[in-house]
């Protein structure tokens, strides 16, 4: 499983500081997502996942300029999320470094856009979800009735997509979670991420075990509630 470190973007700076040192009292904190991106990767990161928190406001990318500082500074794969929800801004995205994106739910309910995007990003297009039937049901579709999260996937994979970040619950750590989780693995030939969720490294085996590609860790990497070697090692 593939630990991927995640960066809030807002107003071109990390959401959260970034002290690697902190327990030990050594090194500086910083807030610039290039050099917490350069960090990860010296540390052994293969993919550095982006929230451009004003650009999922707009609703087109607004951080271009903190996604090109990345890319700049390191050679593995950029993956925003975050107003990319049309062929335009994930044009946008790619021109100043991102190499994946991340849509938004609302792409099920818009086919040609869905369409158009895949067309510009391929298999380089996630989609996410939030896997939890109440929420999936609370979402304001355009549709007679909410689809469920078996359906949703289904409806996608068809239409071109290989790739889910399921969010907000998705990485729930008990039996249930992990159970649907694992499900969703074994039904679709997508790969399967998971973003937050995880609290500690007991946790990150849990999810491990179920199957998924990859697991997108913020806050427990950047706070150092989760140490990033330890938790590479514990995904292995």
């Amino acid at each position: 499983m593939l630990v991927i470190p995640a960066i809030d973007l807002d107003g071109g700076r990390s959401r959260l500081v970034y002290w690697p040192g902190a327990g030990s009292g050594i090194g500086a904190p910083t807030d610039r997502p290039d050099r917490i991106a350069e960090r990860f990767v010296e540390m052994g990161a293969r993919l550095i996942h982006l929230v451009d928190f004003d650009g999922a406001r707009a609703g087109v990318p607004a951080n271009l300029d903190a996604i090109g500082s990345i890319a700049g500074r390191v050679a593995v794969p950029l993956q925003v999320a975050g107003g990319v929800d049309s062929a335009d801004a994930i044009s946008l995205a790619f021109a100043a470094g991102a190499t994946r994106v991340v849509l938004s739910t609302v792409i099920a309910d818009r086919p040609d856009d869905l369409r158009a995007c895949l067309s510009v990003a391929g298999d380089w297009l996630a989609v996410g979800l939030d896997p939890r039937p109440e929420r999936l049901a609370a979402f304001p579709w355009r549709r007679a009735a909410p689809p469920t999260v078996d359906g949703l996937i289904g409806e996608l994979t068809s239409a071109g997509v290989g790739r889910f970040v399921l969010t907000h619950g998705g990485a729930e750590t008990d039996d249930a979670g992990l159970a649907r989780t694992r499900e969703l693995v074994r039904s679709y030939d997508a790969e399967i991420l998971v973003a937050g969720g995880v609290r500690d490294v007991d946790g990150l085996r849990r999810l491990r075990d179920t199957g998924v590609t990859g697991v997108i860790l913020g806050e427990v990497l950047l706070s150092g509630a989760i140490d990033f070697p330890t938790a590479m090692e514990a995904a292995a």
